[in-house]
């Protein structure tokens, strides 16, 4: 009598489209994810979906890869409906935050996005906050927050901003870092992301003046020392609402301060305590803090890259029965056999044996990539064409990461 196997086809992509920062960033391990477990069920569950105020929510969830393709292509849907009933309305914070969401990733096939037409009108929203500034005493239209995340979407989208206008209104001695006398730590971090963007951006271009650029490289540097100085015994940096951004600073800036200033992992371990004590109960504060611990920041969001899409996806699951004394390849090729819609793959022979280059049509880049293979959870030293099935196992297949 054959045996009967499961064979559950996960496409779970973990692989990371960070370009690789300045330091080591101290991102959970794979074996703690577990922790964030409460962070995505506040986002997930919550009613984001429902206008504007999904824009933090849909681009922490698609830079951290916890959509599964569905899923994502239903929000994408969703929001860019909302985006494009209420873009006159939005102030330009809003708009950028939706510009960011909408380009944190290639989304599905089928999905069409104006990112130039956004871009442009992000660019007259910058302009009036610009005017309102010149003519109210140095007042934005809405926050430095805002105005710091505008030129952060105007720079990754190639929007047109004033390198020296930058360079001027985002001082640090200027008054909107201050709430109540009180230095504002994710509006710091914010600018500092923002400059961090234009510093690179601009990097070999003969034609920008090197005054503004120092300026700029300054301001970095001051505006960190601001954050660092936030900094609490417990390792958070200001309150445990602004670390988020405040990591994701200091992620990209370590050519701006010693390595002994800042011990990330203390920062990141008490952030992860803080969680298991339910410190993130809106959907907001959630997104806002999930990204830095995925060791991603908002420099990451880029239209171009590949969506990563998480372990939410749809589990393909097939009864396959084979003969004794077959290997995982064996399971695979009578899977596809008997119906290859639900599942196929692509293999080919090296000297190790065969190499699983394909699933579903989503290929293994040698590079970083590869489809991993397990049973009962547990991952094979063996590959497909040596490992032998026994009854009852449960084989997976998994896209992963190196």
């Amino acid at each position: 009598m054959g045996q009967s196997h499961q064979l559950p086809l996960v496409g779970l992509l973990l692989f990371s489209l960070i370009p690789r920062q300045q330091c080591e960033i101290c991102k959970v391990s794979k074996e703690n994810k577990t922790a964030l477990k409460p962070l995505i069920h506040t986002m997930i569950n919550s009613n984001y979906t429902k206008g504007i105020q999904a824009a933090k929510v849909l681009l922490s969830l698609r830079l951290g890869g916890f959509l599964n393709q569905n899923q994502d292509q239903h929000l994408m849907e969703q929001f860019i409906l909302t985006v494009r009933s209420t873009e006159p309305s939005l102030t330009s914070g809003q708009l950028t935050l939706a510009i960011l969401a909408l380009g944190a990733c290639k989304g599905p096939d089928g999905i069409s996005i104006n990112y130039s037409e956004l871009v442009g009108d992000l660019e007259n929203k910058f302009q009036a906050e610009i005017k309102n500034m010149e003519d109210h005493d140095g007042n934005p239209l809405t926050s430095y927050y805002q105005l710091s995340l505008d030129v952060l979407a105007l720079c990754l989208f190639s929007g047109n901003y004033s390198i020296p206008k930058v360079a001027e209104i985002f001082k640090p001695g200027n008054k909107n870092y201050y709430f109540h006398e009180q230095f504002s730590v994710d509006t710091g971090a914010m600018v500092v992301l923002a400059l961090i963007c234009v510093r690179s951006k601009t990097r070999g271009q003969n034609q920008i003046d090197t005054k503004d650029l120092n300026n700029i490289d300054n301001h970095i540097k001051l505006l960190i020392r601001k954050i660092l100085s936030q900094k609490t015994e417990n390792g958070l940096l200001g309150n445990i609402y602004s670390t988020g951004e405040a990591m994701q600073a200091l992620f990209v800036s370590s050519n701006y301060y010693n390595k002994s200033q800042w011990v990330c992992q203390k920062t990141r371990d008490t952030v992860l305590t803080e969680i298991s004590q339910g410190a993130f109960r809106m959907p907001t504060a959630a997104a806002q803090i999930l990204p830095a611990l995925m060791g991603k920041t908002y420099l990451d969001v880029n239209k171009d890259s590949s969506c990563v899409y998480g372990s939410g996806m749809k589990k393909y699951l097939t009864f396959i029965s084979v003969a004794d004394g077959s290997v995982f390849l064996d399971v695979m090729e009578q899977a596809q056999k008997e119906n290859a819609t639900l599942f196929s793959f692509t293999a080919e022979e090296t000297s190790w044996g065969p190499y699983i280059t394909t699933v579903r049509g989503i290929k293994a880049n040698t590079n970083d990539t590869y489809w991993e293979l397990l049973s009962n959870g547990e991952h094979l030293s063996k590959g497909a064409g040596s490992y032998v099935v026994h009854a009852g196992d449960d084989l997976e297949v998994r896209w992963s990461t190196y």
